[in-house]
């Protein structure tokens, strides 16, 4: 005897008691390993982190989601387990079919973190080390009226460094003049030895932070992103230093002394530079956190622009 088949209903089609519109309904910390391809070289593979997200009409009671995460999760293993160069494009794809699958939704948001190793060796011993970053990319898939989607895609990275603080390096600099003119030192051994030797001054774990959000086919590289937070800081910072290399990385820092803003607008000239090509409405947003050494706060800083108001402002400064 062949049993009846039980058609269930559709409950998150439904209206809601309260119809309002939610921006935001999906699934979070959803982990993925994502193999990125390189030219000549041997795959990263990257243990990743993703949030997924469709907007939701005010007529519809849910998202599916019970139902269809399993259409979203082989929406994922299909974009991981095609050849895969830039995790912004990855994240375009899945967003765009997610709009494909759920045809109440106007919008469709794909966000990933991962920890990305570089390597690194020492600036005096050369001894090699890893270092680890966080890179992370976003994408917002839009359908308009008449079924076109326009999908904006953003890469970035968050990096760690050093910062050495400018103000209380002038004070100490005035302490020193003022007991080495007491000891009977010339004035003009009291500069030469000023040149050769910074002054000390408290420090800062320095994390800055930039991201890119572009539209369309422009390429952005995130090892390009990576080295510009890196050389925006008093110092770079390593796992793995010997003696000599405490003291050059100390040095290095204290000739270079950097406020929180200052970093900001290193990055921000950087940028400028290193990607021409960007389009006149990229997002640039830039952040820099210093994390004090002698107060309980931390020192911020930031910048969001459009990459023609920022390449503007630094052809006029």
């Amino acid at each position: 005897m062949e049993l009846p088949v039980l058609e269930l209903p559709d409950v998150q089609a439904n209206k809601p008691k309260i119809p309002i519109n939610l921006t935001r309904v999906g699934v979070t910390d959803v982990k993925k390993l994502v193999e990125i391809k390189r030219k000549d070289k041997r795959p990263i593979v990257l243990i990743s982190t993703f949030d997924i997200f469709v907007d939701l009409p005010s007529d519809r009671k849910g998202a599916n989601l019970s139902r269809n995460f399993e259409a979203i999760d082989e929406v994922l293993e299909k974009a991981v387990n095609m050849p895969v160069y830039e995790i912004e494009e990855l994240c375009g794809d899945v967003a765009q079919n997610l709009l494909t699958r759920h045809e109440y939704a106007t919008q469709a948001e794909v966000i990933m973190k991962s920890e990305y190793v570089i390597k690194r060796e020492a600036p005096v011993n050369k001894m090699q080390c890893q270092e680890v970053v966080d890179i992370f990319a976003e994408s917002i898939a839009t359908r308009d009226e008449e079924n076109n989607i326009e999908v904006k895609k953003l890469i970035g990275s968050e990096v760690v460094g050093m910062t050495a603080c400018p103000c209380a390096q002038e004070i100490m600099q005035d302490k020193a003049m003022k007991e080495l003119t007491e000891l009977g030192v010339n004035e003009k051994t009291i500069s030469l030895f000023l040149k050769r030797m910074p002054m000390p001054t408290h420090n800062q774990r320095g994390r800055g932070i930039i991201s890119i959000q572009t539209k369309g086919d422009v390429k952005v590289s995130l090892e390009e992103i990576i080295k510009i937070i890196e050389n925006s800081m008093s110092s770079n910072v390593f796992e793995l230093l010997k003696r000599q290399d405490e003291a050059f990385v100390v040095e290095t820092a204290h000739r270079n002394p950097k406020f929180v803003e200052d970093c900001v607008r290193t990055m921000a000239q950087k940028v400028v530079e290193k990607f021409p090509h960007l389009p006149d409405d990229a997002v640039v947003t830039i952040k820099q956190i210093n994390e004090e050494s002698i107060h309980r706060h931390n020192a911020f800083a930031e910048r969001v622009a459009d990459f023609s108001d920022l390449k503007d402002e630094i052809a006029n400064s």
